[in-house]
Order: structure tokens, then C-alpha cells, then sequence
């Protein structure tokens, strides 16, 4: 009587893992035959032993038999036991979301069946807890109501080595998740010499064990602060510094002043603080120019623009006395403070204010492209503006990333909030602006 057995359930895939036919002695290989009687060790033949009726001390050829096999489907037809075993092992080995890699490994599958075979299965079903997961999220998926979708990523960036793109992420390789250079990278030499041999002195002994867990204590810091990076999204410095010029100069002091103690609370954390002080800085100055109104006597915020224009005027024009006295205080020369004088009273007379005198230059050629890095990523509108404000695409790119981040985040942007955003000229960033509006990426509060 025969019945059909997982193999998987006594040994692995691999060959060298199974005990030897009994018969022959042979490598067993799929299907081979395991006795249903004989035990407790497993009595396992190859096919040609099982049709000659081997028989060995208690085992007869008349017992009871089961065939085992992995060429089954398990989870979907087209996927054997063997084949899902073999993309479990090629993930762990080659890494979550190489998947050209696990597929060579496989070669029975291409990429494309590799990723969404193991994404259906492994990471988006809920009846399957991932690997991958560490023990906090595996406790969240089990108290959540539903199962948390997951999208993958990009292909991670390779960056070669002493490339710009390798210095802005401080060498950080992200598709080993490591860095080129470690925190206290020559920790190992103190280990390169020692060897734990049977006649060492008792003293010798514990003084090799300290040196092993002075090497334990370096490893144990170098993984805290790896993982403070990753949290708190340190590794690319640029945009960090880019989404840091987000908040007003109080905001920002504030910022780098807490700075240090992000490494003692998590970053969703340490955001929240630092955005619940942003509000409270936002709260204050809006009250206080509340406040000033009321004492001003205005009503109505329409008077209050009013009011707003009028005090920019007066502003302006206290400046320009600053100035004159400043003026009159320092020359000397009073032919030169009369000719100075004369040539306001020009201007004035002419009604041509002073921040209206344009210095006309020649424009810049359009800049080349050809070349450059990100240049594949923009669509034809988006190269001719680069092209125009002559704007790298990778810039470009980091710039519109930030904007659009801001837009979701507010709901929606101001001219002024974008230009406090990213530090260039003014009026590349309002083209930048007003083309992000015009192509429907952001939109205006």
C-alpha cells in the first residue's frame, strides 16, 4: 500500500542531507521510497532497489511504502514544495529585493515570477508571518485587524566607490545596508593574533577573554549607531538638510539643539517633538501679530492688510533716513554729499523707486544636458526647464521631491514656503514653483 510523503518533513533539499539508499548506496534522488513500517530510522530506497524487492533484516519487500516527492504545488499551481524551499533560500542568501539575483539562483524562474510569487505569498499574506519582520512588527501584524500591504522599493542605488553620489550618502552601500568604512573600523586588529590554545595561564586566558568582549562592546556601538542612522534618516545628508530648512531660524535652533538626544527616543518621536514646537512657534507669532492689531485698533483682517502695506511703507522709508544719516555722518566731503544728494532728488523726481533700477545683463545660454545624471528621469517639460533655469537634473529632482513632501504634508504650498524650502535663487524658484502648479504636481493653499 503506498501513499504519498513530503520529504521536506525528515531532511532538506539538499542531497548530502539524506541518508544513502539502503540498497545501493546511491544518492537518493527524486522520488525514492521510504518504508512505512521500519523505524524509528528512516528505511530509504531508490527506485531501481524498490522494484528488485530489497529486502534487509526486518524490512520485506510486502511493507507498506510511501513515495516521497516535493513535485507538488503548495501554495499556487505552477510553484513546486522544491522550487518554494529553493526562493526561501535564495532570499536569505542573496537578500530582500534582489531579485535578479534570487532568480539566477533559482533558475528555474524569471525576476519578474520571483518577486510577485514571494510578495503574494511571503509578504502579503496574511496567514504567513515574514522573516523579515523583527519581533515588534510581528507582534503589531498580529494585533492588527488587517493585514499591513507592502510596497516594494526601487532597485537600490549602487554607488561606485569615492563617487559623488558615495560621498553625499557618507559611504553608505544600501543594497548590503552597510557602510564602506565602519565606526571604529580597525576594531579588528586587536583579534588579527590572538589564539586560544590549551596550555595558557590561567591570567593569559581571562586576558584574551577581555580583549574578545572589549571587541563584543565595539560591535554592540557600531550597530546602535548604524541603526540611529537608518531611524532617523541621517544618511543622505543633503536632503536632510534640505527638509531641516523647512522651519524658521527659531525652529531650526531649536532643532539642533535636540539634536543630541535622538539617539535616547525613536525618530517618530523626536519629529513629533520637534513639529509640536514648530506649531507652537507658528501659534505664538500669529497671536502676537494679532495682538498687534487689536492694539493698533483694526477690526477686520481687511483693514489688517491695509495695515500691513502701510507698515512696509513706513518701514521703507525709516531704512532710507538710516541710511541718509549714515550718510551724512561718515563723508566728509561736502561737494560729494551734495552731489550724492543731487542725484536722489534725480531719481525722485523721475518717480523711479531705487529697488526699480533693473542693471540689465546678458541671459545665459541654456544649459546641456547631454550627460548628465537623472537626465532619463525627466519627461520633455521637464528638461526644457532645467534646460532654462539651468538646473542639474539631479537637483532638480531633490528639489521637486522636497516640494511635493511639503504639498502633502500642508495640503497644499505658498510661493514663500517653497522658497524658504530650497536655499537657491529666487527666481528659479519661482519657475520651479509655477511649473509644479502648471503640471498639476502641487497646488496653492
Amino acid at each position: 500500500m503506498a501513499s504519498f510523503g513530503h520529504y521536506s518533513d525528515l531532511f532538506s533539499d539538499d542531497p548530502s542531507d539524506k541518508p544513502p539508499c539502503r540498497g545501493c548506496s546511491s544518492n537518493l534522488v527524486e522520488p525514492y521510497i521510504k518504508c512505512a513500517e521500519c523505524g524509528p530510522s528512516p528505511f530509504l530506497l531508490c527506485l531501481q532497489c524498490f522494484t528488485r524487492g530489497f529486502e534487509f533484516k526486518k524490512h520485506e519487500s510486502d511493507h507498506k511504502y510511501e513515495i516521497m516527492t516535493s513535485d507538488f504545488p503548495v501554495l499556487e499551481p505552477g510553484w513546486t514544495a522544491q522550487e518554494e524551499m529553493a526562493v526561501l533560500e535564495a532570499v536569505m542568501d542573496c537578500g530582500f529585493g534582489n531579485w535578479q539575483d534570487v532568480a539566477y539562483q533559482m533558475r528555474t524562474k524569471s525576476k519578474e515570477e520571483c518577486e510577485a510569487h514571494y510578495m503574494k505569498n511571503f509578504i502579503n499574506n496574511p496567514l504567513f508571518s515574514s522573516t523579515l519582520l523583527n519581533l515588534r512588527q510581528i507582534e503589531e501584524a498580529r494585533t492588527a485587524d488587517t493585514a499591513i500591504p507592502f510596497k516594494p522599493t526601487d532597485d537600490p542605488p549602487r554607488p561606485t566607490f569615492d563617487s559623488l553620489l558615495s560621498r553625499d550618502m557618507a559611504g553608505y552601500m544600501p543594497a548590503r545596508a552597510d557602510f564602506m568604512e565602519e565606526f571604529d573600523n580597525y576594531a579588528e586588529w586587536d583579534l588579527k593574533d590572538i589564539d586560544f590554545v590549551d596550555d595558557d595561564s590561567d591570567l593569559l586566558h581571562a586576558l584574551k577573554i577581555a580583549v574578545v568582549d572589549i571587541y563584543h562592546s565595539r560591535l554592540r556601538e557600531r550597530g546602535r549607531r548604524k541603526k540611529i542612522i537608518r531611524d532617523h534618516g541621517l544618511i543622505n545628508l543633503r536632503k536632510f538638510q534640505i527638509l531641516e530648512h523647512r522651519y524658521p531660524k527659531e525652529v531650526q535652533d531649536l532643532y539642533d539643539a535636540m539634536r543630541r538626544f535622538a539617539r535616547v527616543v525613536g525618530p517618530i518621536e523626536h519629529d513629533k517633538f520637534i513639529e509640536s514646537h514648530a506649531l507652537e512657534f507658528e501659534l505664538r507669532r500669529e497671536i502676537g501679530r494679532l495682538q498687534e492689531y487689536r492694539r493698533a485698533g483694526i477690526q477686520s483682517f481687511c483693514s489688517a492688510k491695509v495695515y500691513e502695506r502701510v507698515k512696509h511703507v513706513r518701514e521703507d522709508e525709516r531704512r532710507k533716513r538710516t541710511m541718509l544719516v549714515d550718510v551724512l555722518q561718515y563723508i566728509q566731503d561736502g561737494r560729494a554729499c551734495q552731489q550724492w544728494l543731487s542725484k536722489q532728488a534725480d531719481i525722485v523726481s523721475q518717480s523711479i523707486p531705487l529697488d526699480h533700477v533693473v542693471v540689465r545683463r546678458r541671459s545665459a545660454p541654456p544649459l546641456n544636458l547631454t550627460g548628465l545624471p537623472g537626465t532619463e528621469k525627466l519627461n520633455d517639460r521637464e528638461k526644457e526647464l532645467c534646460q532654462v533655469v539651468r538646473l542639474v537634473p539631479g537637483a532638480y529632482l531633490e528639489y521637486k521631491q522636497a516640494l511635493l513632501n511639503e504639498c502633502r504634508r500642508q495640503g497644499g504650498l505658498r510661493l514663500a514656503q517653497a522658497r524658504a524650502l530650497i536655499k537657491i535663487d529666487v527666481n528659479k524658484t519661482r519657475k520651479i514653483y509655477d511649473f509644479l502648479i502648471k503640471e498639476g504636481y502641487i497646488n496653492k493653499t
